[in-house]
């Protein structure tokens, strides 16, 4: 689903010399400050009243940088950012962190990669330096190379072993085609038994550059010192090289260009059958939309009280559980619905969810249903921006994606929509005709 942001909060804009470019209050004591680097690095910085600090550095070096014939190679790159440098020992950074009470992780997506450290405020001018040169100094030594490519060669074997990805990956194929969204961002075991060392180095070399990097830091810290210290440990980038780019695949987001598609898998160890239809929408450059699509999702699946839950599971119990999601990419949206249910019940609830989607289309939600939507997508969002980590997570995902003022500008959004608004939506987007359904059944 999309991210949420109090109201109270706010932005202050900065360049590197410390000119205000805008702020909507400067004395909040929640402001959140913008600030590019004269190298181009973005900090985000909020403090708050907590003796923990996250820094959280996103770097757009995601799948969708990669070229298909090097799939899989952001992920493996962060996997190999932590073998170490030619300061660091492999080994070394987690020994830091850890041994200051501190917790590390970092995640891949298409659009991004992400690394993130939490530790005591204290401790950051010790623990940030090595957070640093892990980023800017990954040496991608061949030995670990090898032994790290098994680790990820397992990973795939047990992807391919989990229902959920099977099918999610199945869907993404059909709905994205050509385009980098379409391949998994784990790549294929025989791509990878194909890449090198000197690839990797060069893929790091072109994208974990200052202008592709947010650095959001989230607790108790101050703004002034919090930069010092990005400042001083993010100095020394590589200089930058070519590296091998994706070739341009466009995605047929636009309602007309949808098609009806429909795909069936067996596979093993599945208990029960599980219908996933999907629609697209457009990309986080459309908030006004993409918001409305985000409420359609709550209206059809968010709660016990939403109208396929209702129907589908407490009344007419066809399903065991029916869930709505909602997700934002750089380029386009996805609204689905996954139901878990027997197989000859199949073709009755689909006919049904499309005939609900009709119904949608034809005649307006009531201003109560709306509000209760709306008021379970805010509160959402509310609960999950409350710690250091959620916050720095939430304006370094926007920063790489869009822009960090639409996490602000997302709840007015949602606020303004109506029930006409919704309804022009689905007409739109929710077609009962042109979706993508994957079917998984046991075998």
């Amino acid at each position: 689903m999309g991210l949420f942001l109090n109201h109270s909060e706010s932005f202050t804009r900065l360049l590197d010399s410390g000119t205000k470019i805008s702020t909507e209050s400067a004395t909040n004591e929640n402001a959140t400050s913008v600030i590019q680097l004269p190298n181009g690095l973005t900090i985000i910085h909020q403090e708050m009243p907590t003796a923990a600090v996250v820094v959280d550095v996103w770097v757009r070096a995601g799948a969708s940088r990669e070229p298909a014939e090097w799939s899989g190679m952001a992920h493996f790159l962060e996997h190999m950012v932590f073998k170490g440098t030619q300061r660091l020992k492999p080994g070394e950074f987690d020994w830091a962190i850890e041994s200051q009470g501190g917790v590390t992780n970092a995640a891949t997506s298409h659009d991004y990669a992400h690394f993130y450290i939490t530790v005591a405020a204290n401790v950051l001018p010790q623990t940030l330096p090595y957070l640093a040169d892990l980023l800017l100094g990954a040496a991608i030594p061949a030995d670990e190379f090898g032994r790290e490519r098994q680790v990820v060669l397992e990973e795939i074997l047990q992807a391919h072993d989990d229902p959920d990805w099977v099918g999610y990956q199945a869907l993404c194929e059909m709905l994205y085609g050509e385009h980098s969204y379409g391949r998994a961002v784990l790549g294929t075991a025989e791509i990878l038994a194909a890449r090198s060392p000197e690839e990797m180095r060069q893929f790091h070399r072109a994208h974990y550059q200052p202008k592709n990097m947010t650095v959001a830091i989230a607790g108790g810290i101050s703004q002034s010192v919090a930069v010092e210290l990005i400042q001083q440990s993010f100095s020394d980038f590589a200089e930058p090289i070519g590296c091998p780019q994706p070739k341009p695949q466009p995605l047929n987001i636009l309602p007309e260009q949808q098609v009806h598609q429909h795909r069936t898998l067996h596979l093993p160890n599945l208990e029960h059958s599980r219908l996933t239809m999907a629609w697209l929408g457009p990309g986080i450059d459309q908030l006004d939309i993409v918001s409305g699509l985000d409420l359609i999702s709550v209206l059809l699946g968010g709660g016990d009280t939403s109208r396929l839950v209702r129907e589908l599971r407490e009344e007419k119990q066809l399903v065991q559980d029916v869930d709505a999601s909602f997700s934002i990419q750089q380029e386009c949206s996805l609204l689905s619905v996954s139901m878990w249910l027997e197989g000859p019940d199949l073709e009755e609830v689909e006919e049904i969810v499309c005939d609900r989607l009709h119904l949608l289309a034809n005649q307006p939600i009531e201003e109560s249903e709306l509000a209760r939507c709306k008021r379970l997508l805010l509160n959402d969002y509310a609960f999950s921006t409350e710690t250091p980590s959620q916050i720095a997570g939430l304006y370094g995902y926007y920063a790489t994606i869009a822009q960090p003022e639409l996490a602000v500008a997302y709840p007015g959004h949602i606020q303004a929509h109506s029930p006409h608004s919704l309804q022009q939506l689905i007409r739109q987007y929710l077609s009962p005709e042109r979706y993508t359904a994957v079917v998984l059944q046991p075998e």
